[in-house]
């Protein structure tokens, strides 16, 4: 596999892009086919609404995540993290499972801060996961790595870091089984 992609994944404060918040970005670069563990991005982002005013975790995300107002309290707002998980992408192809979700939400949250989120290309391991297995129905990211033998780290499932490092396993697994069902 050649090239570089990052592997990123998001936790909010609900499913909309416009209405909802980040509050975790992870990220990790595979290159030559290789999972770089030390080159990482790992943030929680302090949600505010547009006038700076802090807010609040509602309680279904916080169920889905653990990620509580406490836990960001501290931590920098978007307009502090995106520009640098912007460059960590730099041109790089990205992937995420279930890409439209969270690319949506970059999107969204670029366009509001005046930046531009033009990844090279983007590449979602729920696609792969559906041609690499055309016969399962269900591929969300806990089927996936239960299927490819793979495990989450304690505490590790729902937040951005222990998921990403999951996809970035499915990624290479997946494209090695579809690039072999090729030749």
């Amino acid at each position: 596999m050649q090239g570089e992609y990052v592997v990123f994944d998001l936790e909010t404060t609900g499913l909309s892009p416009e209405k909802d918040a980040i509050v975790e970005i992870g990220a990790l670069k595979i290159r030559g086919g290789e999972i770089r563990e030390h080159e990482r991005f790992e943030s929680l982002v302090r949600p505010v609404y547009p006038d700076g005013s802090p807010r609040p975790i509602p309680w279904q995300a916080a169920r889905v995540h653990g990620i509580r107002d406490a836990m960001v309290a501290q931590a920098p707002v978007l307009s502090e993290v995106l520009p640098e998980f912007l460059e960590f992408v730099g041109g790089a192809a990205v992937v995420a499972h279930n890409v439209t979700f969270d690319s949506g939400f970059m999107r969204a949250a670029a366009r509001r801060h005046g930046l531009l989120w033009a990844p090279s290309r983007e590449l979602c391991t729920v696609q792969l996961s559906r041609r690499a297995f055309p016969r399962e129905r269900a591929h969300n990211l806990d089927v996936l790595a239960q299927r490819l033998g793979l495990s989450f780290a304690q505490g590790g499932r729902h937040r951005s870091f222990g998921d990403v490092q999951i996809t970035a396993q499915a990624f290479l697994r997946l494209s090695e089984l579809l690039e072999a069902a090729v030749t």
